[in-house]
């Protein structure tokens, strides 16, 4: 059977944390999956439960292509333009479904081992060896250390959604945390769409 993990959930914040101790990840606009692979099999579900498996064929195709006993990836299924923007209202639309990648920014279980109580630099290393220059349908998450506010106003120039800081040295837990600050860009769509329930 396909273990289960439940997802972290960031804390909401109006600017991003600062000082030494944090990275900070791109927010794709999307919906949040964990990607799980036991030999042949892929489940892809959403942070409410539900399996999507079917609705996202070239992530599932992807994960199929790793070289792993077994895994299990956190991340964020979207529709990435030719600009590297996420487009939520194709993806919503469900036209595009077959041509939606995984972000994928945490790396959970690998070939049997329960990485979560790895501080968070090491399993983000440990995942993108794992991704490799890239696999069809995934799309390995990068991170910045620094000044995180100067990356935040970035992204709003560039009209993405906001950005995810998180702690260098965090184990992964369910639920909501402290160490996941989300700051979202106040003049992107995003913060005022009502997302299905069950994403």
């Amino acid at each position: 059977m396909l273990r289960l993990f439940e997802p972290c959930i960031p804390t909401k914040a109006i600017k991003p944390p600062s000082g030494e101790g944090w990275i900070h990840e791109i927010k794709h606009d999307g919906y949040r999956l964990i990607a799980r692979r036991v030999e042949d099999r892929v489940s892809l579900y959403t942070k409410g439960g539900f399996n999507w498996s079917a609705r996202y064929p070239r992530i599932v195709a992807g994960l199929a292509m790793l070289n792993v006993s077994s895994v299990c990836i956190d991340g964020e299924v979207a529709f990435v333009e030719e600009d590297h923007k996420a487009d939520f209202n194709m993806l919503h639309s469900r036209i595009y479904d077959d041509a939606a990648v995984l972000c994928a920014f945490d790396l959970l279980e690998l070939n049997g081992e329960d990485l979560r109580d790895l501080p968070l630099l090491e399993r983000k290393k440990r995942l993108k060896k794992v991704l490799g220059k890239g696999k069809r349908g995934l799309q390995y998450v990068d991170h910045w250390e620094g000044d995180g506010q100067k990356l935040f106003e970035r992204v709003c120039r560039l009209g993405l959604e906001g950005i995810v800081s998180k702690r260098i040295d965090s184990r992964y837990r369910a639920g909501s945390s402290k160490h996941w600050i989300k700051t979202k860009n106040r003049g992107h769509a995003a913060l005022n769409r009502v997302r299905d329930s069950f994403a």
